[in-house]
């Protein structure tokens, strides 16, 4: 983690959560430079024994965090949260109130509690008539119309990312940012609510409002109707898929000279962006047979230098024999308790031109415990006792 540009440094995070969105907000006020405190089970957090696409949730967005396990079904376990949220800054978490309520960390209560404290609380849905349904990332891309707008008619489909989760994760850290601003001059934390679906529902703000001013409802994104003269995805000689685009008139005469389509040029039929746009019928198949006599390199170079818009169709695993992706600073190295190691992009931003480098190590079960409930003024048997295992022997 590049220590140059910590601003949340010296403040506390301690986050209860599970899967993406408490942790990815965890994960980012850490990469800002503050302590986070993951609070675990005995068992540890369960996302850890996740395979497949679940394999990277726990080692991803758990990087660089404290572990302590406290058993929050006994007295002792329950008082330690207690202790550790009387010196935290803010606490984060992804659980139903009711669950909360049972272990001590009721928002009310904390709110009257600490009122200093900062509470981010990730929610499946914000107060309303949903406020208690179960929600995931597949349900809110489902109710909200994105499943709708990114798969063919009859073929709704979520997006190929846990896209909400991530942005969700976002919202809160941005919430407790704002917060913390205004803590600065009242001297009161807040309680910041952040949704799921709400947070889907502004990532398809953009199509309500097509309804609200157009008074049609678009169709979904594989079918759209088109708004400039070349936005495809083509196939080069050797079979390989490439997307191009041509969004002005400089850009489309451009690729017309580039592919050898002079005569687009001169053609009546083409003389404006929205002859262009109508006639797309007719001429992507003509720029379509073009491109398929040329090999997606050749292609590249010639795209790059003169500043059209194209790509590869690349896979996510390709990215590691991207150049841009592995300049210096662009990919930091995790290790993991088992002595494995992975590598994840950096945040999508730089500080004076340099990247937020780093991310930390994942940390093993519990590995913190002992140490920070001992700074609490916990000794040996009680930190045994509030962490789940049996009392140490004197």
């Amino acid at each position: 983690m590049d220590k140059a540009f910590s601003p949340l440094a010296g403040l506390r995070v301690v986050e209860m959560s599970h899967m993406i969105m408490g942790p990815s907000c965890g994960m980012f006020l850490g990469y800002l430079g503050a302590e986070v405190i993951k609070v675990e089970p005995p068992g540890g957090d369960k996302t850890r024994h996740l395979s497949g696409m679940g394999r990277p949730m726990f080692p991803l967005f758990n990087r660089g965090k404290k572990s302590v396990q406290l058993d929050l079904k006994t007295d002792e376990g329950r008082a330690a949260l207690n202790s550790l949220l009387a010196t935290a800054d803010v606490f984060v978490e992804n659980f139903r109130d009711a669950s909360l309520a049972k272990v001590g960390a009721d928002p009310e209560q904390l709110k009257r509690q600490f009122p200093k404290l900062i509470i981010a609380s990730c929610k499946g849905f914000l107060s309303g008539p949903y406020q208690d349904r179960t929600a995931l990332d597949e349900v809110v891309q489902m109710m909200t119309g994105l499943a709708y707008m990114t798969g063919p008619t009859g073929t709704p489909l979520r997006v190929g990312s846990s896209a909400n989760d991530i942005m969700g994760g976002l919202f809160a850290a941005f919430s407790v940012l704002a917060a913390l601003i205004e803590r600065k001059e009242t001297g009161k934390g807040h309680e910041m609510r952040i949704g799921l679906f709400e947070n889907c529902l502004l990532l398809v703000a953009q199509h309500m409002v097509q309804f609200e001013l157009e008074g049609k409802n678009p169709p979904p994104m594989p079918e759209r109707e088109f708004s400039w003269p070349i936005y495809d995805i083509f196939r080069d000689k050797n079979g390989q898929q490439l997307f191009v685009g041509a969004v002005t008139e400089g850009q489309w005469a451009i690729v017309c000279k580039l592919l050898g389509l002079d005569a687009f040029l001169s053609d009546p039929r083409l003389s404006n962006r929205m002859k262009q746009i109508e006639a797309r019928s007719w001429t992507i198949p003509v720029v379509a047979e073009k491109i398929a006599t040329f090999d997606t390199e050749t292609l590249s170079k010639q795209f790059e230098a003169n500043g059209i818009p194209f790509s590869p169709i690349a896979r996510p695993c390709d990215m590691y024999d991207d150049p841009h992706v592995m300049r210096p600073g662009g990919i930091a190295v995790s290790k993991c308790p088992d002595g494995s190691s992975f590598r994840a992009p950096s945040l999508p931003f730089e500080v004076d031109r340099k990247l937020m480098t780093g991310g930390g190590d994942v940390p093993a079960t519990g590995q913190d415990t002992d140490a920070v409930l001992a700074s609490l003024g916990l000794d040996n048997n009680a930190i045994a006792l509030a962490r789940g295992v049996e009392e140490v022997q004197t």
